[in-house]
């Protein structure tokens, strides 16, 4: 337990020191915009990037950990799918806040992901967690555009909106890039390898510190009955799900540990961006992502803890 706390505490330090910027020294909206604009379209994709082009995948059980992942995924999606009518009357939701439980429930923080992975495991724990990042991140952007195109308030432009997400996200496309250059042993320069790593090293540090100025601690006096709904479905259905998976599929040691934090971290912030954009429930999202985000800080430790006695 003491190695797994000595992996996270760091991790929720960097969280928390977001949270006092925001509120001290860097007040501005504006400045954690443009830090979010610059991760999300620049640094992040460069660490996509370099991290799947460079991962040793000769050790790594590629395809159990890719079904393991996708496996949760896809019975979390089809339940919250089908039932969707009893979710939203039992929650009273409208479907741009369906959008939002949809988007807290599947995504992943890939910036806690990276960052535990490579503090509990080192190169081979990155190296299974860049599998997850050419696996999960594709599908999980696709499937919140799709039901964002469908449920959310701009539903009268879903297609073209469908269409345009999907082919503008820079983390489908770094992720692409990184899986052919790796698949197909593309000559890479040092040089350019080296750039993107010096810039994609900067992205967990800052995309940590975006997480944490965008906490809403205000929205922990009376969290929605959706969000502790969603809340138990990130951080305890979906961990469940792929380590159960992975334990079939034979999963032990790294990469069952990987599978572990990957479903176990809470939901993306980059999903309240895309709500902004297509019509979600921004703010209820972004209740789930502050409620998630302290919740994990204690659900991960006794996740992870669990999986490492298996």
């Amino acid at each position: 337990m003491s190695a797994v706390l000595g992996a996270l505490v760091p991790v929720f330090l960097i969280i928390a020191l977001g949270a006092v910027l925001k509120r001290g020294l860097l007040p501005e909206a504006s400045h954690w915009i443009a830090l979010e604009r610059l991760t999300y379209f620049i640094l992040f994709p460069a660490l996509l990037v370099v991290s799947i082009a460079r991962a040793d995948l000769g050790e790594v059980a590629v395809l159990e950990v890719s079904t393991a992942l996708l496996g949760a995924i896809a019975l979390v999606g089809l339940l919250l799918t089908l039932l969707r009518p009893t979710i939203s009357r039992a929650f009273r939701l409208a479907g741009p806040s369906y959008t939002s439980v949809f988007q807290g429930a599947l995504r992943w923080n890939t910036y806690i992901v990276l960052a535990i992975s490579g503090s509990l495991a080192g190169p081979r724990g990155l190296a299974v967690a860049a599998v997850g990042l050419a696996v999960m991140i594709p599908v999980l952007n696709t499937l919140s555009v799709i039901v964002l195109a469908r449920h959310g308030e701009n539903g009268a432009t879903s297609n073209r909106l469908l269409v345009l997400q999907i082919l503008r996200n820079p983390f489908i496309w770094s992720c692409a890039a990184g899986a052919l250059i790796n698949a197909l042993h593309l000559p890479v320069p040092p040089v350019l390898l080296t750039f993107g790593d010096i810039l994609g090293r900067s992205s967990l540090a800052l995309g940590l510190l975006v997480v944490g100025a965008g906490l809403r601690l205000g929205d922990l006096r009376r969290p929605r009955l959706a969000t502790w709904f969603t809340c138990l479905v990130k951080l305890a259905v979906l961990p469940a799900l792929g380590v159960g998976i992975g334990l079939m599929l034979g999963l032990r040691e790294v990469d069952l540990l990987v599978v572990a934090v990957s479903t176990a971290v809470p939901s993306a912030p980059n999903g309240y961006v895309l709500a902004r954009q297509m019509g979600g429930d921004a703010p209820l999202l972004a209740e789930i992502l502050t409620v998630q985000t302290l919740l994990a800080a204690v659900t991960m430790p006794l996740v992870i803890a669990a999986v490492a006695l298996l």
